[in-house]
């Protein structure tokens, strides 16, 4: 059964300035160190960047709290299954709100989808509870 929904689209140039701007000090406040790894990587870091930041607002929305209640950005990070396909590993606050969510006798699953296509990054998330 599917027990959130998000979505959201994030400009790409407002992430490049933000990198400009601030440097690692955004980086740090908002990324894992599995995100920044990965992003610092990629010949358009800014684009990975992006995609992930839209990844956790869609997320806090699925968890149906936004940036609050405890709901932090580095709860949320954007991880890679051995396949390649991207999926989210909450912690914190974050996993708190999920492990709410889920009714007893089922376990969460979070599907992750993240594409850009200058100069939007997108995201959407499916957080589904499957019975055990």
């Amino acid at each position: 059964m599917i027990i959130g929904i998000g979505s959201d689209l994030c400009d790409i140039r407002r992430i490049e300035n933000s990198l400009e701007k601030f440097g690692d000090r955004f980086c740090d406040r908002i990324f894992t160190e599995i995100e920044k790894q990965r992003s610092n990587r990629k010949a358009n870091r800014a684009a990975s960047y992006a995609k992930r930041f839209a990844a956790k607002e869609a997320c806090a929305k699925a968890l149906g709290t936004g940036m609050s209640h405890g709901v932090f950005w580095r709860d949320m990070g954007v991880v890679n299954l051995p396949t390649g396909q991207p999926t989210m590993k909450l912690t914190g606050g974050a996993l708190k709100r999920l492990q709410s969510m889920v009714p007893q006798g089922y376990q969460p699953k979070v599907h992750l989808t993240i594409t850009d296509d200058f100069p939007w990054a997108q995201a959407f998330i499916i957080i589904e509870a499957i019975k055990t």
